[in-house]
């Protein structure tokens, strides 16, 4: 599989590029500098790519059978940056004529309980709350895309480096914790299932979770 990354030299991007290239598959790591992305391995080029920009995307995702969105917003993010990355990214993969997207999202638009989203509880960190919205609100518009077979990978609500292991739960809308209640996963486990995904699609048109 031909498989595109942007957001490929960041701490969950880096970990998908490793994971889809030890599985074999061919990888174009887009990134708005090329120059700096220093990683080399047999099957993997780079490419320049803006996700705000259409054209950009298109050139850069042609001829590829899937789409990893891994950039990072965590910082300062506001509701319209999603919406402005979106746009440019989904008309891209159209005019390019690639089908398939997995965009690394958020955990706060998971429900904790019925009806209320781990983002409206009163323990949400504030200083993530900005991001998680902007999160939210770009799920919102791919849950309006029709034309694209879309996947939105929400992870669990802490993510870190730590070991690959292969052995975690999925599931959909509802935020995944362990028998202490801890809610995590790590970023190399959540690269195995951000691939699993790409290879065995079931989460077509939807979102999907993952935890210990």
């Amino acid at each position: 599989m031909k498989i595109a990354i942007f957001g490929a030299s960041g701490r969950i991007g880096s970990r998908i590029v490793n994971e889809a290239l030890n599985r074999g598959h061919a990888v174009t790591a887009i990134a708005r500098h090329p120059e700096n992305y220093t990683f080399e391995h047999p099957h993997l080029r780079v490419a320049r790519g803006n996700l705000f920009d259409t054209q950009d995307v298109e050139a850069a995702v042609f001829d590829h059978d899937a789409v990893v969105c891994a950039y990072n917003f965590t910082r300062g993010a506001q509701p319209s940056t999603f919406s402005e990355i979106t746009t440019p990214l989904l008309n891209g993969l159209k005019q390019a004529g690639v089908k398939r997207l997995l965009i690394v999202g958020g955990a706060g638009s998971l429900e904790v309980s019925p009806g209320v989203q781990l983002v409206d509880t009163p323990d949400f960190p504030p200083a993530y709350k900005a991001a998680a919205l902007a999160h939210r609100e770009a799920l919102k518009i791919y849950q309006q895309e029709k034309d694209i077979e879309w996947t939105y990978f929400s992870p669990a609500a802490e993510i870190v480096p730590g070991e690959r292991t292969g052995k975690f739960r999925t599931g959909k809308d509802q935020l995944i914790t362990g028998a202490d209640g801890h809610s995590w996963i790590s970023m190399e486990d959540y690269a195995v299932a951000a691939i699993d995904e790409l290879e065995t699609p079931l989460h077509a048109r939807e979102r999907f979770t993952v935890g210990y």
